[in-house]
C-alpha cells in the first residue's frame, strides 16, 4: 500500500496509542516511545511490524506513542493510519486484512 500522506490515529489516553504515518524515504522507519517500552517492546514492535507487513506497508516512517494498549488496538491504530494515510476512505476491509 502507498503512503500519500501523513496522517494519525488513536490518543494519548491511557490504554490507547496514538500512531502517525508518513511517507517514507526508501524504507520502514519504526519509532516507538512507551512507559512500558523495557517489558513489552519487542511485543509493540513485532505487532506493528506484522500488521504493516498484512498491509503490504514497505516504505513510511511510523511513529507510536504507547499508552498500555493492548495488541488489538495497537493493530486496529496502524490500520487505521495506514487507510488515512492512503486515501483510502470506502470499501475498506475492517477485520479481514488484519489477523
Amino acid at each position: 500500500m502507498l503512503i500519500q500522506k501523513a496522517a494519525m490515529a488513536g490518543t494519548l489516553e491511557s490504554s490507547d496509542a496514538q500512531v502517525t504515518v508518513e511517507p517514507g524515504t526508501g524504507a520502514l522507519e519504526l519509532s516507538i516511545e512507551s512507559n512500558v517500552i523495557h517489558q513489552f517492546g519487542r511485543q509493540i514492535r513485532r505487532t506493528v511490524l506484522d500488521t504493516l507487513t498484512r498491509l503490504d506497508v514497505t516504505d513510511a516512517r511510523i511513529t507510536v506513542v504507547d499508552k498500555g494498549a493492548l495488541d488489538c488496538t495497537l493493530k486496529a491504530r496502524v490500520e487505521c493510519a495506514v487507510y488515512r494515510s492512503a486515501g483510502q476512505a470506502e470499501h475498506l476491509p475492517w477485520g479481514g486484512a488484519i489477523q
